[in-house]
């Protein structure tokens, strides 16, 4: 596996663990249908908190959230589309968030949350 890969891992199993601990539930990981993928699908009980994932091993080249731009918002939101439809969720409230991990060599990693980001 790619280094890159194994850092995206990390990034997700952390920011996973960070929205457990905040009192939310996961309902998917990486799903993913013919249009794209959603990093993690979760519920505040209220409503569905779609979480797109950013993860980088340094914030050198600019912060995570920052690779979130407006085709990636239409991909994420094309997709959810989809999850609704394939799970048979007819009507919920949505919001959608970006997770930023910084996850330094030898440092303990960061997330940031940025609810309601689009």
């Amino acid at each position: 596996m790619a280094a890159k890969d194994v850092l995206g891992r990390r990034g997700e199993e952390l920011a996973a663990r960070y929205l457990e601990q905040q009192g939310l539930v996961i309902l998917s990981r990486n799903w993913r249908c013919r249009h794209g993928e959603l990093d993690l699908v979760a519920t505040d009980s209220a409503r569905l908190v779609v979480c797109e994932v950013k993860t980088r091993s340094s914030a050198r080249y600019g912060g995570p959230a920052e690779a979130v731009d407006a085709r990636k918002v239409a991909r994420i939101r094309l997709v959810t589309n989809a999850w609704l439809k394939a799970h048979q969720v007819r009507w919920v409230p949505v919001r959608f968030d970006v997770l930023a991990v910084v996850a330094e060599p030898g440092a303990r990693a960061t997330v940031q949350h940025y609810e309601a980001a689009f």
